[in-house]
Formats: structure tokens, C-alpha cells, sequence
């Protein structure tokens, strides 16, 4: 069977066989170009007053005094005009609507304000978190949680030189400082890989990335079945949408109907009204598959009243894991609805996790590539915590304590949240936290 046309505002899709292929780059660069498409509110207004000439002079200025830049993912293009949107097919209201409810769950009324002004921000360049996005506390936190695994990803391993023995010239640690450059690569290369991965498990003979480029012109009517969001029908946002436009990227490229077989019931659409979203919404972006089942392979679900049903959990090892904890057991919902991660996911190809520790979403990682595959590297080391709103925390865990010291409980409830959860992956291990400032502005629990 043929894979159905699917179509949106400004496509550009690329074809391949594999799931990186070498076409990724300029993928990825038209997908960085759909972030750059919006100025600073200043720019705008001081551009309704002056000419183009003085429009430039005054934006050129503004750059130079900055003493602090933050990455937008769209101040290397030249202020003035929006670079032009090549190829292509217009979004049409059959796809919108679908779009809108594999998302969402309605297309009646527009999506939380939240993903409509969630900008894909940088922190500072060249400084101590300069590896990592900026966002508020919101719905938005499970997908940029995902991104911000596989822009350390990058940093710290796949754009690092090595040598033979599997060692860098440089420390690890001042790849976590990367200059605007690093940080704009980083930032499209994070975006390339989990579009194409979900491009890959779409099940199609030829991969096919799906990315949605604004323009200026609105596709998709208001109507009854229709609420205009202003992006969707057009792709284009006064505020910056990175999450919004990632979000569709990841989920035309997978597929409507198959985010929907992915979710088996559970959920009607992909989007939780959590406070800082759905797991399914990281699944996605590290698997390819926004599935809710966290354990290996697949297992048969039955009883004497019922035939045993498939559920798929996590098919391959990723190479970003996850590690969740949901809280007190007597705090914690039902054991119906929680699933805990399997091998495949506690022990990826890279020491690098999201994690959702009571339902707060945040990024577990360590510098050294082989701690996964070191039984010595593994015995003591430092990790690093660090989630968007700001916090980074050190820990050095310590996971052959309990040889000297006897059994450790991890259950003690002098331990905190973020220790419990560290605990799920090495159980018995000391944990304990260094650093003079533990956090900034998001609590680490």
C-alpha cells in the first residue's frame, strides 16, 4: 500500500532510506529557518518608525551594547525580511483539523496559550549553562525536556573529536559552555535527529520528514469544525511557537493515525493537561513512537475473560533513556496507569536520561561516555541535573557504598524526590550533593 500525501503549510519533506541521511543538514536548516521568522517586540516597534536603512543601523547597535544575548534560534537571519519559503504544499483543513485532535484532542477551540508562545530559547552563550533551553514551568516542559537530552547529546558526544583510546583533548566540561554557534548548531541538530527518528518509525519504506515552514498566508478558514489558532492554519506566531512547530514536526512525520495506534486507548489524544505535559510526548522523541508502555519488547495482556492483546513497549535500546518516579505510594495514582521504563530505557547507548520525578520533567547526564559500559566508571562518578526553568544541581553517586557501609534503604524519607529517582536506576547507592548553589529558579525537589 502507498503511503498517503500528507500535506501542510509550507512542506518541505525529504526523503531517505536511512534514518539519518545525509539530505539531514539541509532539513534541519529549513527547520531552523522556520524559527527565525519573528523579531524582538522592540525591533518591531522601532521598525514601524524608521526606515530600512536605519531599521538595520539601529538593530546592528542594539547587538553590539548587548551584554547578554539570548539565543532565539533566528538572530542569523538579517533583520528587514523573511527569508522566502521554497516548495511546499498549503496546509488544507482536512489535515488541520486532524492535526489539531491527534494533538490537542479538539479543533474547536485553539490549543493552551502555552504552546502557541513557547519559543525555542538558548540559554547565554559561553557561559556555565549555556548548553541549555529556557522555558517556563508548563505543559511544554515533557517535549523540550526531550530536546534538551539530545542537544547534550551532541555537545557532549556526537560533535566531540576522539581519539582511539575514547578520550578528548579537551575537558568535557567546556563543551557544556558552547559559543552561538555551537548553540544554533546544537539546537538544529537536536531538532533534525528526533524528527527523522520519528520519520523512521513511521513504518514507511522510505522515511519521510515532515517540517512546517511559516508563512505570511492564512490556508484554513474559521469555521464550526475550525478554531484559527493563528499558527496552525498558517504557521506563524508574533511570539515565537519552536515547541508548537516542533510538536506538529514530530507528529506529521510519525503520522496522525499512527500517533493514534501508538497511544492503544490510553489516551484519546497526545497532549495531557499536566502541569508540565505527558510522557507520551517524551516516548515520542526518544523512541519514535509515542507509546505508554515503558517496558521492553513486547508483552501480552489478557485474562480468562479476554484474548491476551499486544501492548509494544520500547522495541530497541535508545540512545537517550528516561527514569521516572512517581511519588509515595500513598500519594501516587493507581498502579493501573503507571509504567516503569525498562532495561532499554534506564541503561541507554549514552549516559543521558530525562527524567519525571513526580511529575516534574528534568535531564539526568554525565560527561564520561563510557559509564554505561565501565564497571569501574560506574562504581563512583558525578551527574549532572538540569531541567529549562533554570536548575542544575551536582550529584556524585556512589554505588558501592553498601559493600562497606551494609545495605542502604532507598526508600529512607529523609531522601528527596530527586534521590528516589536516581535510586530507580542504581538502587542502594549514596548520593550526594556538591556544589555551592544547588539551584536557580526551578526547585530540584
Amino acid at each position: 500500500m502507498k503511503e498517503k500525501k500528507r500535506s501542510v503549510a509550507s512542506i518541505n519533506a525529504v526523503r531517505s532510506r536511512s534514518a539519518y541521511p545525509p539530505q539531514t543538514d539541509r532539513l534541519c536548516s529549513s527547520f531552523h529557518n522556520a524559527f527565525t521568522l519573528t523579531m524582538n517586540n522592540l525591533w518591531k516597534v522601532v521598525a514601524q518608525n524608521v526606515s530600512d536603512t536605519e531599521f538595520n543601523k539601529l538593530a546592528d547597535n542594539v547587538l553590539k551594547k548587548s551584554t547578554e544575548r539570548v539565543l532565539y534560534a533566528r538572530n542569523r537571519v538579517l533583520v528587514g525580511s523573511k527569508p522566502a519559503v521554497v516548495g511546499g504544499t498549503p496546509i488544507t483543513e482536512e489535515l488541520a483539523v486532524d492535526l489539531r485532535i491527534t494533538a490537542f484532542g479538539t479543533a474547536s477551540c485553539p490549543p493552551r496559550g502555552e504552546w502557541i508562545h513557547t519559543p525555542l530559547i538558548m540559554r547565554p552563550a559561553e557561559q556555565p549553562l549555556g548548553y541549555g533551553l529556557s522555558a517556563q514551568r508548563n505543559g511544554t516542559r515533557s517535549l523540550l525536556s526531550g530536546l534538551q537530552a539530545h542537544i547534550i547529546k551532541w555537545l557532549l558526544f556526537d560533535s566531540r573529536p576522539v581519539t582511539k583510546d575514547k578520550k578528548t583533548t579537551e575537558p568535557p566540561d567546556s563543551y557544556l559552555r558552547p559559543s552561538e554557534e555551537r548553540q544554533e548548531e546544537a539546537l538544529w541538530r537536536g531538532c533534525s535527529e528526533v524528527i527523522w527518528r520519528c520519520a523512521a518509525g513511521s513504518g514507511a519504506a522510505e522515511p519521510r520528514a515532515v517540517v512546517a515552514l511559516p508563512t505570511d498566508n492564512t490556508y484554513v478558514q474559521h469555521s464550526s469544525s475550525y478554531y484559527q489558532d493563528g499558527i496552525t492554519e498558517k504557521f506563524q506566531s508574533e511570539d515565537g511557537s519552536g515547541a508548537l512547530l516542533l510538536l506538529y514536526a514530530v507528529i506529521l512525520s510519525r503520522g496522525c493515525e499512527n500517533i493514534r495506534k501508538d497511544l492503544d486507548g490510553k489516551l484519546n489524544y497526545l497532549v495531557s493537561t499536566q502541569v508540565e505535559g505527558s510522557l507520551n510526548v517524551t516516548t515520542l522523541l526518544l523512541t519514535g513512537r509515542a507509546t505508554p508502555y515503558l517496558h521492553n519488547g513486547v508483552q501480552y495482556v489478557g485474562d480468562e475473560d479476554h484474548y491476551a492483546m499486544p501492548q509494544f513497549g520500547v522495541l530497541s535500546r535508545s540512545p537517550v533513556g528516561l527514569l521516572v518516579w512517581y511519588g509515595n505510594e500513598e500519594n501516587a495514582t493507581s498502579h493501573v496507569s503507571k509504567q516503569y521504563p525498562g532495561s532499554r530505557l534506564k541503561t541507554p547507548a549514552l549516559p543521558i536520561w530525562v527524567t519525571s520525578c513526580s511529575g516534574h520533567f528534568g535531564v539526568l547526564f554525565n560527561t564520561n561516555r563510557e559509564l554505561l559500559r565501565n564497571y569501574h566508571a560506574e562504581r563512583r562518578f558525578d551527574i549532572h541535573y538540569y531541567t529549562c526553568g533554570g536548575c542544575h544541581v551536582l550529584l556524585n553517586v556512589d554505588t558501592r557504598a553498601h559493600e562497606d557501609a551494609g545495605t542502604l534503604r532507598n526508600d529512607d524519607i529523609s531522601a528527596t524526590p530527586l534521590e528516589k529517582l536516581i535510586h530507580t536506576k542504581w538502587q542502594d547507592a549514596k548520593i550526594t550533593w556538591t556544589g555551592a548553589v544547588p539551584y536557580t529558579t526551578d526547585s530540584p525537589m
